[in-house]
């Protein structure tokens, strides 16, 4: 795996921590501007509706680009708004900053996601997606954890600061690591300049555009972002649920926070070695698992004991199907390298807003802090339902190793079985 594909999953952690860290400031966020818990909740929601719209977007605005120079782009306007954020004494104007940083972040990981693909194997993009997917659970692991301790030692601003200055040693990173690709993912360093290539080789939107309408892709697309709604909608109210229900202090958040992102950690590690050679036996296992152990968890939400394990296990589980599913999805668009990593990003998306959006119902109707739990549950036994009708309308939805063999997924024919 090339160096560079690590340094874009440090950049990935910098700003993962930032789109995940709300969930241990937001008591801290909803007293300091005066408003409800699930209004604080969707500052989350926010950032997941401008990476949805801000992916395809940002990757049709910068697909004629140099890389590296999108990338360094999308990096700086994610700093520059997370210090207004920090300085800011408005829930609108600080609404209105997770919208941009969200636009920039898309743009970031979709190129992010082509460049990564770019260089290596046609038969590991499994293991490069796990790799910058890897960059969003360190951020849950360190990040989140680190927040929440400024959060409740200096205030949730301070998180803010420590993401735009942990924003600058990545910035150097991608300066000085990624190669200056250009709109085929090659090195130019012998190319005298973008316009002098053929108009023939340049990247086309229409072209990608149309390799996005195979129906496996759209399928793949639909069941990962359910899948990332189910763990948006629990964990963006972790914190109200493991200290309203579970009875633990504010002061054990971080540790909780970093057990979530363990988790998460071992399910992209998990599914970085599987997905490429097995992923139907990981699909078909983790799916049944997945949805019983967020009831299990509603269940056994007050028990201290109980709700350690599970924190670690469903991040385990959401991360390692989550991760797998958007493998996949990038197996089915090769014929879109920029906008197929804009369309996997803006599905996680869709999930990442649309779940603490349905967890926030959910409190707001008074059914308490364990509904979130319970409406991820549904959100994948959904997922579930989606891939046994997509699977008796003899769609090629879930992956299976094929002729091509192991070691060679690209050329996998998958059915749903």
């Amino acid at each position: 795996m090339p160096f560079a594909v690590y340094l874009l999953g440090l950049a990935v952690f910098a700003q993962g921590t930032s789109e995940f860290m709300l969930s241990g400031l937001v008591p801290g966020i909803a007293r300091d501007l005066h408003v409800s818990i699930p209004a604080a909740g969707l500052l989350t929601s926010a950032f997941a509706v401008g990476m949805v719209v801000g992916a395809p977007l940002m990757a049709v605005l910068s697909l004629r680009w140099p890389r590296r120079n999108a990338l360094l782009a999308f990096l700086v306007t994610f700093l520059l708004v997370h210090v207004v954020g920090a300085v800011s004494t408005s829930y609108d104007v600080l609404l209105a900053t997770r919208v941009v940083a969200a636009l920039a972040n898309a743009g970031f990981l979709a190129v992010a996601m082509a460049t990564a693909l770019g260089m290596v194997a046609p038969n590991a993009k499994g293991r490069a997606t796990s790799v910058l997917l890897g960059g969003v659970t360190m951020a849950c692991v360190a990040g989140v954890p680190a927040g929440a301790v400024l959060g409740e030692v200096w205030g949730w601003r301070s998180a803010f600061w420590a993401v735009a200055a942990a924003l600058l040693p990545a910035i150097v990173a991608v300066l000085k690591s990624v190669p200056a690709a250009g709109d085929s993912g090659t090195v130019e360093e012998d190319r005298p300049s973008n316009a002098a290539r053929p108009e023939a080789a340049r990247p086309s939107a229409r072209a990608e555009l149309r390799s996005l309408r195979r129906p496996r892709l759209l399928v793949m697309l639909v069941l990962g972002a359910l899948v990332n709604g189910a763990t948006f909608c629990t964990f963006t109210y972790l914190a109200p649920l493991l200290t309203g229900v579970t009875g633990l202090g504010s002061a054990w958040m971080p540790a909780m926070l970093a057990l979530f992102g363990l988790g998460s950690f071992a399910g992209v590690t998990v599914s970085g070695r599987i997905a490429d050679v097995r992923p139907v036996r990981l699909l078909v296992i983790g799916g049944v698992a997945l949805p019983l152990g967020w009831a299990l968890f509603a269940l056994a939400a007050g028990n201290p004991a109980a709700a350690f394990v599970l924190v670690f296990v469903q991040g385990t589980l959401s991360f390692a199907v989550g991760s797998t599913l958007i493998s996949q999805a990038l197996y089915a668009a090769t014929g879109a390298p920029t906008l197929g990593g804009a369309s996997a990003t803006a599905a996680l998306n869709v999930g990442a807003a649309a779940g603490p959006w349905l967890g926030g119902i959910a409190i707001g109707a008074g059914l308490g802090y364990r509904s979130p739990l319970w409406v991820s549950a549904l959100l994948v036994i959904a997922a579930l339902l989606l891939a046994g009708v997509a699977a008796l309308a003899g769609r090629r939805s879930l992956p299976r190793r094929g002729r091509g063999g192991r070691g060679q997924p690209g050329r996998t024919r998958t059915h749903m079985t």
